[in-house]
Formats: structure tokens, C-alpha cells, sequence
């Protein structure tokens, strides 16, 4: 399996991407079709803030044990503005966009672990794990 996966984001083409090899990575690693498409989702979601905060950022997708547990760890990093508030950034409703602002609650609900580091004028890193049972 590959220690990491790098996936660049600058277009709606590599939101696709990102999620279509974050689905695959999670099949290699043994996740249900269920926790695919929800890996999957969570992957658009993040990448989709990426195009519109920042314009570019990369996806890094890897799997990692803990214990009993296999995961699949996302980790999304852009140079963009960065989030100045992230409390009022991951509720529901909130948007410096206009949009639903469900994206980031979205992502975090679909997500088992999530973290979300940003420094305004610097960047955002988000960082979720989707975990799942060695031996069930």
C-alpha cells in the first residue's frame, strides 16, 4: 500500500479526483462501501472549500493502524486566506460565501476524527480519520 497520496486540488476536475482515489484508498484498506462513499463525500466537501477559499491546496490520503482500528487519514492543506473564526467555521449555517455553509459540519459529522488548523493570511490544514474495526 502507498504511504501516502498526494493529490493536487486547482480545479473542479481534482475535487473529482481526490474523491474518486480517496474511495479507492479506502477499499484497498478494507472499508465497506458505506464508509467509502462517506469517505468520499467528506473528501468533496473539503476539496470544494479548497477551490473556493484559497483556489489551490493538494489532499493527502493515507491509511494508518491504531491498535484494533485501521483508518483512513485525509489531510487537506491550502495557502489561502485562512479561517478566522474556525468555532463559528464548523456550524451549521455559517458562510463567508454565501453558500449553506454545510460543508465543514458536513465533513465533520461524516468523519469520525476531525481538526481543523488555520492561520489567517497563512493557510488551513483540515485532518480527518475514518476508522474501522481490524477484526469485527
Amino acid at each position: 500500500m502507498v504511504d501516502e497520496l498526494l493529490v493536487p486540488v486547482a480545479s473542479d476536475v481534482d475535487v473529482v479526483h481526490a474523491r474518486q482515489r480517496g474511495r479507492e484508498l479506502a477499499a484497498v484498506a478494507g472499508f465497506g462501501s458505506g464508509d467509502q462513499t462517506v469517505i468520499a463525500a467528506a473528501i468533496s466537501e473539503i476539496a470544494r472549500n479548497i477551490l473556493m477559499y484559497a483556489k489551490r491546496g493538494e489532499i493527502a490520503l493515507s491509511v494508518t493502524t491504531n491498535g484494533d482500528r485501521q483508518g483512513v487519514v485525509v489531510v487537506a492543506r491550502d495557502q489561502g486566506p485562512g479561517i478566522k473564526d474556525v468555532t463559528r467555521a464548523v456550524q451549521d449555517g455559517f458562510s463567508t460565501s454565501g453558500g449553506l455553509g454545510l460543508g465543514l459540519p458536513g465533513a465533520r459529522r461524516l468523519m469520525d476524527d476531525f481538526e481543523i488548523a488555520s492561520v489567517p493570511g497563512q493557510g488551513t490544514t483540515v485532518t480527518m480519520k475514518k476508522w474501522r474495526r481490524l477484526h469485527a
